[in-house]
């Protein structure tokens, strides 16, 4: 009975070593990988991060059992050369359409995007030679009003993402997502022309934005989608003193991306600009995404984004106050301020009153011209 056993046994036996036998290779495989260098160790890691997420009913799960994990979606997003493909899209926009494919070309992304074209200025689609020509087209002068009524209004078109009050040092992308004010608008420095000068922790750095005695800290956060209107617009009348652009990431800023990467226009290229309004401090920042790796100020002819070559965490410093011109660049509430390619996100932060209100509803649409809030 024993050899009969034994010999039942034996098939069963071979059956599962030959079934274990893979796994035993894989782990041998995965630990060849583990000594590996890290940017190595990565290249061989993302071909079967990408098939583990794209392959359907968990194809690749059963590697996750021998040790092996996938890199993370984030990561593996952040992985993605957003600057070069930026500037390659760039390059692209700009390339003069023979005058028979413009209306064909636009009028899919008109179609695509629900875009108004009875606004535009030039409504003649054979008139735009490129593709960032039709980008950046201006509207019609009675086509947006500006609220005459209201101390701050919407700079561009878009979706309000969120609005409120600074608290704590973090400020919302989206609801439930924040970001480091600090990390988003730069560490301090000593220059003199500067708005916010040198602070120790993270609630002085906010409370030394506040200029004046009974002031809240607040933000607003607007999201241009690609059928949008991409100039945008000072919100108010205000001075410009200093520019900080920081080279950066050129991720996408749609709301879904928003809830998805934490301080994510912490990471994007993004250009800020601050100042002083009749209430104090004053800021716009304007966010690049992918795609939109040109952002223009139409007053700052020294500002080039998206180099093919920057440091990771570093920012570049302009002050527009001079020997001669001690007060910076005036801009008055509805001037043209600059412009996106393609679409992207602005923040405002400001100091005001407590009894600033806004007049707004996260995720509505809204135009340039039109109030976000007032006293």
């Amino acid at each position: 009975m024993m050899c009969q056993s034994e010999a039942r046994q034996g098939p069963e036996l071979r059956a599962a070593k030959w079934l274990h036998f893979p796994q035993l290779a894989l782990r041998r495989r995965l630990g060849q990988l583990s000594c590996m260098s890290r940017p190595a160790l990565k290249l061989r890691s993302w071909p079967l991060t990408v098939l583990y997420y794209l392959l359907p009913f968990g194809a690749l799960r059963p590697l996750s059992r021998v040790g092996w994990r996938p890199v993370s979606r984030v990561a593996l997003y952040k992985s993605v050369p957003t600057r070069l493909l930026s500037r390659a899209w760039g390059r692209l926009n700009q390339v003069e359409l023979p005058h028979w494919l413009r209306r064909p070309v636009y009028s899919l992304y008109i179609w695509t995007f629900g875009v108004n074209m009875k606004e535009a200025a030039v409504e003649d689609l054979h008139h735009y030679r490129n593709l960032s020509e039709f980008f950046r087209r201006k509207l019609k002068p009675q086509a947006r009003p500006v609220c005459g009524l209201h101390s701050v209004i919407s700079p561009s078109d878009g979706r309000i993402l969120n609005f409120g009050q600074v608290k704590n040092c973090e400020v919302e992308q989206v609801k439930g997502v924040t970001y480091s004010l600090e990390s988003f608008l730069g560490p301090r420095t000593c220059t003199e022309d500067l708005p916010f000068p040198p602070a120790a922790s993270c609630d002085s750095f906010k409370n030394q934005l506040v200029t004046r005695e009974g002031n809240e800290l607040y933000h607003c956060v607007i999201y241009l989608a690609p059928g949008d209107y991409h100039c945008f617009h000072s919100p108010t009348d205000w001075t410009v003193s200093h520019r900080r652009h920081f080279p950066g990431s050129l991720m996408s800023v749609n709301p879904g991306m928003a809830r998805w990467i934490k301080e994510l226009f912490c990471h994007n290229e993004r250009v800020v600009l601050t100042g002083d309004w009749k209430h104090g401090f004053f800021s716009l920042t304007a966010v690049g995404a992918t795609n939109v790796g040109s952002i223009r100020i139409y007053f700052d002819r020294d500002l080039h984004t998206n180099s093919p070559r920057h440091s990771k965490g570093s920012y570049n410093d302009f002050s527009f106050v001079t020997h001669t011109n001690r007060e910076g660049v005036p801009m008055r509430k509805g001037e043209h301020l600059g412009e996106f390619n393609l679409g992207s996100t602005i923040v405002l932060i400001f100091e005001a009153p407590k009894d600033f209100n806004f007049q707004l509803k996260t995720g509505q649409k809204i135009r340039f011209g039109e109030a976000l809030g007032s006293l």
